[in-house]
């Protein structure tokens, strides 16, 4: 489609258009049930056959061991930062956050009114306004600690772990929320990873949480409300109560335009040329762009931060960017400057055409 606007939104994001085609030819009857799958039960079987295939190809792009289970929640990360204390938190067990950014602290408050002291800060960069990441020197990780929870990208401040952080062996748990699926890792030392889905797997409301069955054995806590028990959801496979359909046949239909172009070692490539890109025309004009992220190490390659010389440029550059075919460029309330989230489904080509913007630009305004 021609007139398809170039979509650099935070989150919810733009979605690859083969899986919003699909989805388009599917609407009004979907598996020939004369229904939407919006419409079906979550119990028949042309919909269950959709949620196995989420699962299972979720488990194919990121090879998932069979010793984790796959679960297809609601609420958010939001939500989530809530249940992990109230299931692992149990039993005098303990845990360090490393915070990093805006969504890492509110992961580490959260966790804060559930654990208590149990909950301990394993480093931060506040002090720095989260320019950059803590270097492994300045962190403080605990030998008694159950698991490190950390954010593997930092949607607003535009920082990611590249390599992740030294805990000496103790599982990580992570929100890859905006990071999920951007290349391929070992999912091994992670105890837990949960993620929202509406920035490289989907529409807003499916929360894709993987979880070791080790961890899983720890979250016995029966006086939790049901819908807050990991454990209840791995046992139903989902389907406690009535998921998100309509997110998850779309997730479905992402992951397996994902597979189709060759999986994440693909995906990476696309992403690490859409970086060389864009941080390339950064580098280019230091004078007029200035990135947020003080280490080009801790750069990341989904959330690009970066300021013009005065708020009536960065004003002039959103409107005539949107003008451009572009929108979703104005920076985080907290940072402002400009950001360019370019999530999986933001094409080379794409950036290429911001990058061009971009040129044009400074040649117009520097």
């Amino acid at each position: 489609m021609s007139n398809r606007t170039i979509n650099f939104y935070a989150g919810p994001a733009g979605l690859p258009l083969p899986a919003l085609e699909r989805a388009k030819d599917e609407l009004l009857d979907f598996a020939g049930t004369g229904m939407s799958v919006m419409e079906i039960s979550h119990r028949s079987k042309e919909y269950d056959a959709v949620h196995e295939e989420a699962l299972a190809l979720t488990r194919e792009l990121m090879g998932i061991p069979a010793n984790y289970k796959v679960l297809l929640l609601q609420g958010g990360a939001h939500l989530s930062f809530g249940m992990i204390p109230l299931n692992l938190l149990r039993a005098g067990r303990k845990a360090d956050y490393i915070v990093t950014g805006n969504w890492a602290e509110k992961a580490y408050k959260e966790a804060k009114l559930v654990g208590g002291d149990d909950v301990r800060l394993g480093g931060s960069t506040k002090d720095l306004k989260f320019a950059r990441l803590p270097k492994t020197s300045e962190l403080t990780i605990h030998k008694d600690s159950s698991f490190v929870h950390f954010t593997s990208n930092n949607t607003v401040e535009g920082t990611q772990w590249q390599d992740y952080p030294e805990t000496g062996g103790i599982p990580y748990v992570c929100d890859m929320s905006s990071d999920i699926m951007w290349r391929p890792f070992d999912v091994t030392p992670f105890g837990l990873i949960y993620a929202g889905a509406q920035k490289n797997l989907g529409p807003s409301g499916v929360t894709l949480t993987i979880i070791r069955e080790d961890f899983l054995e720890q979250c016995q806590a029966q006086d939790l409300p049901s819908y807050l028990r990991f454990k209840l959801h791995a046992e139903k496979n989902s389907l406690y109560n009535t998921p998100p359909c309509f997110g998850i046949y779309i997730l479905r239909n992402v992951l397996a335009y994902n597979k189709s172009i060759g999986g994440l070692k693909v995906i990476e490539a696309n992403n690490r040329k859409k970086g060389e890109l864009l941080y390339g025309c950064l580098d280019r004009f230091p004078g007029f762009y200035k990135p947020f992220v003080t280490e080009k190490a801790d750069r990341s390659f989904m959330n690009i931060d970066f300021f013009l010389p005065s708020e009536e440029l960065t004003d002039t550059f959103v409107k005539e960017a949107k003008k451009a075919g572009m929108v979703g460029l104005k920076g985080y309330r907290d940072i402002g400057g400009i950001r360019v989230s370019a999530y999986n489904a933001v094409t080379v080509d794409n950036v290429k055409t911001l990058v061009a913007f971009m040129e044009a630009f400074v040649k117009k305004n520097g």
